[in-house]
């Protein structure tokens, strides 16, 4: 077994998702006309709103820091660390480029997620992949494999990992013992999801710009303190980048390191194109109430999870001068020492505490994603939903207490998987992604505000919820 899902992990991530993922994204900016750049401004507008939504769906503030609590986890702080160990300073340039692109492909997922979502029990929005796979492609049988591959990586195994960071952490900087971390956090968890996504939302709205803000304060107050050593540190991030700059040692800083690691970061950091922040963004009631909206909303937490989160997790690192490379201190570790460099024994203390708000966080909006894959496959019934809810919390306490390994490498597969579907289906329905794009920006062009009527677009209306779009 371990060695068929080793042979697909080296399918999926080493040739097909690295340069499928790269490619979809310049796709999407080329055929969308640069569109997260041109029109930066529509994805503050769309987030902010009037703040109203229905009582089916959650606001569009709501579902960006949903989709942030998934995004912004331990990758943040580890990945990075181990993306600038093993690529140089210059690994932070290529994760920039990835995600400027990567921001036209969240924009398409999500704009489709919401067109082609319905009414599921209770009247509550559902869609995301494996509804338009579904509807606007025609194959309910690929959005079944889709929606199971996203319950084991995301709904299970992923909850797994990120407890174990969690108990880890608290254990390293505390002395608490890992059951008692995981039956605490198990505890939490439960108290949130339990209540569903909209309790999900209600948390994530509250903690996820807490969490982030305070971060990212920990990081400007770094830039104050070494103001004349952000220059330098600029230039080893471009220089490094470019092959301007000396590597820095073994293949730390050579151009190849930089991009394959930079690159790879950065796509596993913002999931763009992964398909799971589109079941989220399935959810919400969009303002303006067009599907394109929503797109943009999810384009920004693009922006926010690797322009500025993951940029300051490196900024702190290159600042503080405490990475050697061939050392073999990277991940956290790497992280924790650059942070205590600068703020003290106060510093390793930090980043214990940021690591349980980011995988706990990770925890609560990963589990969104797999009530709306698990309501797609006809188990969105209470007892249906408890089930998960059960195994969910099952699984942070048996994360917390044992090795991931074996099945961190099942949940990659099971990702890799969800992806290809994915990046296959929006390339598919590109087409549609366009007609909308070029709605509504016609329509704020005009002065009015975008609103999506179906009847005025029968070219796209297969699959297509009237009810909803009337």
């Amino acid at each position: 077994m371990n060695a068929v899902i080793d042979f697909l992990n080296l399918i999926f991530w080493n040739y097909v998702l690295i340069y499928g993922l790269l490619a979809v994204g310049v796709y999407f900016t080329l055929r969308l006309g640069f569109l997260q750049f041109r029109h930066f401004p529509e994805l503050f507008r769309c987030v902010i709103g009037s703040g109203e939504t229905d009582k089916n769906g959650i606001t569009p503030l709501q579902a960006l820091t949903v989709s942030l609590a998934s995004r912004v986890g331990t990758g943040n702080i580890a990945g990075v660390a181990v993306a600038i160990y093993l690529g140089g300073p210059g690994a932070v340039f290529w994760m920039w480029m990835v995600a400027l692109v990567g921001m036209a492909t969240a924009y398409s997922e999500s704009a489709l997620a919401q067109l082609y979502k319905v009414h599921g029990e209770g009247g509550m929005y559902r869609g995301g992949p494996a509804y338009y796979i579904s509807r606007g492609l025609g194959l309910p049988w690929l959005g079944a494999i889709f929606a199971v591959a996203l319950i084991i990586a995301f709904g299970l195994v992923f909850n797994s990992v990120q407890s174990n960071s969690i108990a880890e952490a608290v254990n390293g900087a505390f002395g608490v013992p890992k059951w008692a971390v995981g039956l605490a956090t198990a505890g939490l968890t439960a108290a949130i999801i339990f209540g569903g996504i909209p309790q999900v939302a209600r948390v994530a709205e509250i903690v996820v710009p807490f969490m982030a803000g305070i971060y990212l304060l920990a990081a400007i107050i770094v830039i104050v303190m070494n103001l004349p050593a952000v220059p330098g540190a600029l230039w080893q991030i471009v220089g490094g980048a470019l092959g301007l700059t000396e590597a820095a040692g073994g293949v730390a800083g050579s151009v190849a390191a930089a991009a394959m690691n930079g690159i790879k970061r950065g796509l596993f950091s913002n999931e763009a194109g992964m398909g799971s922040a589109p079941n989220i963004a399935a959810v919400a009631t969009p303002d303006p109430h067009h599907p394109s909206s929503q797109g943009f909303v999810q384009a920004l937490g693009v922006f926010i999870d690797t322009i500025l989160v993951c940029s300051a997790t490196a900024v702190m690192i290159i600042l503080s001068g405490v990475m050697e490379p061939g050392s073999g201190v990277t991940g956290t570790v790497l992280t924790q020492n650059a942070l205590v460099h600068h703020f003290g024994a106060a510093g390793g203390v930090f980043v214990a505490v940021a690591i349980f708000f980011f995988a706990f966080t990770s925890i609560i909006g990963n589990y969104a994603y797999a009530e709306n894959a698990f309501s797609y496959l006809g188990f969105g019934s209470k007892t249906g939903l408890t089930v998960l809810r059960v195994a969910a919390v099952l699984m942070v306490i048996w994360g917390a207490i044992q090795s991931v390994a074996t099945v961190f490498n099942l949940a990659d597969a099971s990702m890799g998987l969800m992806a290809t579907i994915n990046l296959i289906a929006i390339v598919a329905l590109s087409g549609t992604v366009a007609k909308l794009t070029r709605d509504y920006l016609a329509q704020r062009k005009a002065g009015k505000m975008p609103t999506f009527h179906l009847s005025q677009h029968p070219d796209i209306g297969r699959g297509v919820d009237p009810e909803i779009w009337r």
